[in-house]
């Protein structure tokens, strides 16, 4: 059974492998095809018992048959099933489904093709070009250019800007894309960027990163409500939200978290939306600063960025995270209150701006 987070937290608010950059890397890959790296997972996983895989494949195979039935009718059925974890073997269908990827699919037939065939615009595709290195480069699918993975993952980034020219290229949609090639192909992930960058992750690739700012802010907000001490101390470093938000929101945790969990919080992220993001940040805010202890090892900004990117590994244990993740005491109403104030909030700070400006 999954532990919560401490009684004094809540009460206060293979093969031969070798070096390369400190990073390990194996000849094998584990699960998930990793090589190394900080997302390496060479141990078995301990998940449920095949008969209970078996049942619950069944289970998912079954609604995804009457998807819109279980969607209109019984989605409180959908949600249960989603927390407690989809089958791997169910898991990239179902996500299509979730996210809304396949209705664009379905809609939207021969559009991926036509995207890849347009010109694009050369900055975009420069830009991408630069980046596709990067995302996870110790994955075997993205480790080296004779691989499929980074011309797929050109390919899905270059669509986008094709289809989106008024957002273009953002970098933090490259982990996000890459994350979906590892699970369904090219087209798939396509739709499934689409649908979760229009859906989930709204207006979070503009320039002026405007919404990341004030989800920073409702953050800090909900923050405030379930773990007073926190709030006041990330306050007194003045640590301000982007410091530590910006990259678990734009890239949906795929930097962050151990990839079983991952997936995990991914499985409840497409089903119930971006609260699950929020829900996963207070999780770890609270689990790196929860404690009288942690805050005094943390004095400073510098200490406490640090240890929120390096959160203590039982932290962010799949079993544990999830738990506290469905555990934690918010509402609709908290959400909701909390996104007005800080909607009218950055409001009132550009008419501040624009008559200081005017001045």
């Amino acid at each position: 059974m999954a532990s919560s987070i401490n009684a004094d937290t809540i009460s206060e608010c293979s093969e031969a492998s070798t070096l390369i950059d400190g990073s390990v890397i194996s000849t094998v890959p584990d699960r998930h095809g990793f090589l190394g790296g900080a997302q390496y997972s060479p141990e078995p996983r301990q998940g449920p018992p095949p008969e209970t895989v078996l049942r619950r494949e069944r289970k998912w195979l079954k609604m995804l048959s009457t998807w819109n039935f279980y969607m209109d009718r019984n989605y409180r059925k959908v949600k249960e099933r989603c927390r407690k974890g989809i089958p791997m073997s169910i898991r990239p269908r179902a996500w299509l489904y979730l996210c809304g990827g396949k209705l664009y699919l379905d809609q939207e037939q021969g559009k991926y093709d036509e995207c890849l065939r347009a010109t694009g615009d050369s900055k975009c595709l420069e830009d991408i070009k630069k980046d596709i290195h990067r995302q996870f480069p110790t994955h075997e699918m993205f480790n080296s250019e004779d691989k499929p993975g980074q011309h797929e993952l050109f390919n899905v980034l270059k669509a986008y800007t094709v289809l989106n020219p008024e957002i273009g290229y953002c970098q933090a949609q490259a982990p996000v894309a890459a994350f979906l090639l590892m699970h369904m192909p090219a087209e798939q992930a396509f739709w499934c960027l689409v649908s979760i960058s229009n859906k989930y992750l709204q207006d979070y690739y503009s320039p002026d990163m405007e919404v990341v700012r004030r989800d920073g802010f409702i953050l800090q907000g909900l923050l405030k409500k379930v773990c007073p001490p926190v709030y006041r101390h990330l306050k007194k470093v003045n640590a301000e939200p982007l410091f530590y938000c910006t990259e678990w929101f734009l890239c949906a945790f795929t930097r962050t978290l151990p990839w079983d969990t991952l997936l995990r919080v991914w499985d409840v992220f497409l089903c119930e939306g971006v609260k699950v993001l929020f829900k996963t940040a207070l999780i770890i805010l609270i689990g790196c600063l929860g404690t009288a202890k942690s805050r005094k090892n943390c004095p400073g900004l510098c200490e406490t960025l640090d240890r929120l990117r390096n959160p203590p590994e039982e932290v962010l244990v799949e079993e544990n995270l999830i738990y506290n993740i469905n555990r934690l005491d918010l509402t609709e109403r908290d959400f909701q209150v909390e996104h007005q104030k800080q909607t009218r909030r950055i409001k009132l700070e550009k008419i501040a701006k624009s008559n200081e400006d005017g001045g």
